[in-house]
Formats: structure tokens, C-alpha cells, sequence
């Protein structure tokens, strides 16, 4: 058996790898769209380091784009296997693709304006949203906690990752020569315990190889009991002394409910202030439907509350916002507000518009609630420049920039380290740190020394490592 690691190696994002069994059988793990600017990526998401039509399976951990974010390319490209996820997954990544692919032909719309005008061929999208719909009917969508029989040889079982809904570790059975068994593992992204609306990240089976991420190694998140606390300190401070917005840059799925829900249960118990707030992004509301559709992936805590509130993700002064136009009235919207928008990374979407037209007002917010990849504009502006240049111009940071990583749906350090210990049976040969900066995973490597772990690897993008 060999492994080859073709995204999301010594990077956050991208996740992308290859399993080739010693019959030939090619199983891909995951196919994620690299998200960011790092040199030796500008032209990643063009390329592959394998055929797409040799492969004969894609596993997906889960929904979020930097993990099926090529999928509808992999699919035009020659691929046309079973993609095989959770039912959750499955129906989070029909809307999530659909608005990649529309994101994918405005941008080079908007590129090829500027190639035209240099004598420069216009380029094709990555893909259309006719590839995204395409690529929909390869998915198969299993249960938690089921194994799954690919082939004679092949079983896969998928296990809460505690991420975001539908998001699964994965575990394949592989049977070889002799009736023997080898145990592959994937823990996709791992979850934090005690999270809001989703159950806790399910350990693993002991595995003989582990893929494991390691996106916040050598870091600590804050302490989640203060998180409903410390959000509504920072909206009475912007909203109600300052009669400033609040701008809250967030995932569509996973970060977008989640504060959805914790306004919500502020504003049961009389403590949020009566002021508007705005759900701006199609894919959110979309996303939002399918979590109500969903009520398997919910923690014990949300469906008690449902027995007193059936809605957790609405209230009197929440409005979910789809049209362009309704959105651009926010800008010119007097008085305080909150204005909870995608892209969560501030690379792409509404919020873009959003920070352009309020970051030079010193009485609002800025409200970074999560992990941004390197070049991106969430990444610069979590380090609080005095300018930034949003579409193309030069902006003042004058908007106070708050910071909340408990946010985080990446279990930190200690999490992951945590969540790992199912695996200190013995059994296990190597570990394969992906999906994470270097030094972060060097760190990471250190911590899994120290508890005992040996063989513990940092692969860089296109290694291949033989299993045998």
C-alpha cells in the first residue's frame, strides 16, 4: 500500500489524499480547494497529482470547501466512482458546491475583464455550476457508527467529528493477503468537546496508520464557558455605548448557527439588546435549513432546549437575508446592528462589501471568531494593520478588531492530544500530520513525542510513502 499526500501538506487547507492499494484499488481521501496565497500554490486547484480517472473511491470527511471544494473538477476531469459521506455531508455539500461553482465563474469573469484587456486568453472556471450538479449524483450517504462495504476487500465506518454537522473521522478495514487486516484512519478535522448544537468528537478504532490533522498545534483555545459572555460584553460595547455594527465575518455552516444559537438563547433569557440582527448570506440560510433537517448530529443540551424554544436558530430581531439588494441596504442602515456575514477567512462573499464600507468607522466591530489561512484578508486584519486594501483600495483600520479563537470548531492542542488516546493501544505504526501549518506542526509532533507516540511524520505536498 502507498500513500500520497496531494493537499493540505505543510498548509491549512486543500485536503486532498491518495490511498493505492497493492491490487491497484485507489481510494482518495477527501478533494479540497486550496484556499489562500502561499507561494508554490498559485496554481494548485488546476492541477493534480494523480489521474482523476484512475481513482475508483472519494471519501469525504465533510462539507467545508477546503475539503470538497474540487470535487465537480475531479468529476469533469474523468473521475466517476462513488463519493462516499454521511447523509449530512451529502446534503450541505449540494449547496455548498452549487455556490462554489458560482463563486468559481464570477471570479474568472472578473479576471478574464482584465486579460482581455492585456491581450492575455481568457481563462475557463474551474468549474460551472453544471459540474457541480453533475458531480452530485456519484454521492452516497451513509449513517454514523455503520460499517459501510465498499468492496470485498474495503469497509469504511464514519464516526461524529464533532466539527461541523455531518463531519465524520473516518476508519477503512482493509482485508490483504493471508486474511490479515490493515487499519487505515483519516480523523478529518477534529472537533471540540462541549460545542454548541453538535455531540462531541467520537474517538477512533486503534488504526495501524493515522492522517491526522493538526491545525492548532502548540495552541490552546479560551475557555468555552465564557464564549456567550464574552459575545454579548462585545456587543453591548459596539451596539449600545458606541451606537456602532457589529461585523462578524463567519462560515456559513457550523460558525453562522452557532451564533445564531447563542443569540438566540441571549435573547430568551432578556439579555440581548433590542437591536437588529442580520443573517447576510444565501449559502447560511441554505445551510441553516439543512440544520434543522439534521436533529441526529445535535448534542443532548440543543434538544432539551428545543422542548422550550422549537426554533433555535431565530428570533424576533433576527433577519436572514438572500437577495443582493436587501443586502446592499445594510450598508446605508443607520443605527446600531449586527451583521453576521460570509466568507469567514474575508477572502470572498458579502462581508468583503460589508468591511469595505465600515472599517474606517471607529465605532464599530470588527468580530474575527475563528482561524484565518496565511494571505488571506482575515488574516491581515486579525493582526490589526493601520490600512488594508479592500477591492483594490487602500482602507483605514479604524473598526476596533476583537478576537474570539473559542470559537474555533478545530479542537486546540490539548483536544486533539485528547481525542488521540484510543490510538496508544500499541497498534499503531505511523502518524501522518496534514492540514496544518509547518511550524504549528512541528510543534504538534514535539507534543505527540512527548505522550508517547513514535513514528510521527510531516509529509510535504506530493510524497508518497510506501505502508509495506
Amino acid at each position: 500500500m502507498k500513500l500520497k499526500f496531494c493537499g493540505a501538506a505543510r498548509t491549512v487547507t486543500g485536503s486532498s489524499h491518495l490511498l493505492t492499494l497493492d491490487d491497484g484499488y485507489k481510494i482518495l481521501f477527501d478533494c479540497g480547494l486550496y484556499q489562500g496565497r502561499e507561494d508554490g500554490y498559485e496554481d494548485f486547484n488546476r492541477q493534480w497529482h494523480f489521474e482523476p480517472s484512475e481513482i475508483d473511491c472519494l471519501i469525504l470527511s465533510h462539507a467545508h470547501i477546503d475539503h470538497i471544494g474540487r470535487v465537480p473538477a475531479l468529476v469533469k476531469d474523468g473521475f466517476d466512482g462513488n463519493i462516499i459521506c454521511t447523509s449530512a455531508t451529502r446534503d450541505l455539500a449540494a449547496i455548498m458546491l452549487l455556490d462554489s461553482a458560482f463563486i468559481q465563474e464570477k471570479d474568472v469573469q472578473y479576471v478574464n475583464k482584465r486579460r482581455v484587456k492585456e491581450g492575455k486568453t481568457p481563462l475557463e472556471p474551474l468549474y460551472t455550476a453544471i459540474d457541480a450538479k453533475k458531480c452530485l449524483d456519484n454521492f452516497v450517504g451513509i449513517a454514523y457508527n455503520r460499517w459501510f462495504q465498499i468492496n470485498e476487500q474495503i469497509s469504511v465506518l464514519f464516526k461524529d467529528g464533532g466539527h461541523i454537522l455531518g463531519s465524520s473521522n473516518v476508519t477503512l478495514r482493509i482485508k490483504t493477503k493471508g486474511s490479515q487486516e490493515k487499519i487505515i484512519g483519516f480523523t478529518g478535522d477534529i472537533g471540540r468537546p462541549d460545542r454548541p448544537i453538535l455531540k462531541d468528537p467520537t474517538p477512533m478504532p486503534p488504526c495501524d496508520y493515522l492522517i491526522c490533522e493538526s491545525t492548532y498545534g502548540g495552541e490552546e483555545h479560551n475557555d468555552r464557558p465564557n464564549d456567550e459572555h464574552e459575545l454579548l460584553k462585545i456587543i453591548e460595547e459596539t451596539c449600545v455605548k458606541n451606537k456602532g455594527k457589529l461585523l462578524i465575518p463567519a462560515f456559513s455552516v457550523g460558525r453562522t448557527q452557532e451564533l445564531v444559537y447563542m443569540m438566540d438563547k441571549l435573547e430568551s433569557s432578556g439579555k440581548l439588546p433590542k437591536i437588529p440582527v442580520f443573517v447576510d448570506s444565501p449559502l447560511a440560510v441554505n445551510a441553516t435549513e439543512i440544520f434543522i433537517l439534521h436533529p441526529e448530529c445535535y448534542d443532548d443540551d440543543l434538544l432539551e432546549y428545543m422542548d422550550t424554544d422549537p426554533n433555535p436558530f431565530g428570533f424576533g430581531n433576527l433577519n436572514y437575508v438572500r437577495k443582493a439588494e436587501d443586502s446592499k441596504k445594510l450598508n446605508d442602515l443607520a443605527g446600531p446592528a449586527i451583521i453576521i456575514s460570509a466568507s469567514g477567512m474575508m477572502s470572498a462573499g458579502r462581508i468583503k462589501h460589508h468591511l469595505f464600507n465600515h472599517i474606517e468607522n471607529a465605532s464599530n466591530t470588527i468580530l474575527v471568531v475563528g482561524f484565518c489561512s496565511p494571505g488571506t484578508l482575515g488574516e491581515r486584519i486579525r493582526n490589526r494593520p493601520p490600512t488594508v486594501r479592500i477591492f483594490g483600495v487602500e482602507k483605514s483600520l479604524k473598526a476596533q478588531v476583537r478576537i474570539l479563537d473559542s470559537f474555533s470548531a478545530h479542537g486546540d492542542e490539548r483536544e486533539m492530544l485528547d481525542f488521540l488516546r484510543t490510538q496508544h493501544a500499541g497498534k499503531l505504526q505511523k502518524i501522518f500530520l496534514v492540514h496544518g501549518e509547518i511550524t504549528r506542526q512541528e510543534k504538534f509532533k514535539d507534543a505527540l513525542l512527548e505522550e508517547g507516540f513514535k513514528n510521527v511524520m510531516i509529509p510535504s505536498l506530493g510524497e508518497e510513502i510506501d505502508l509495506t
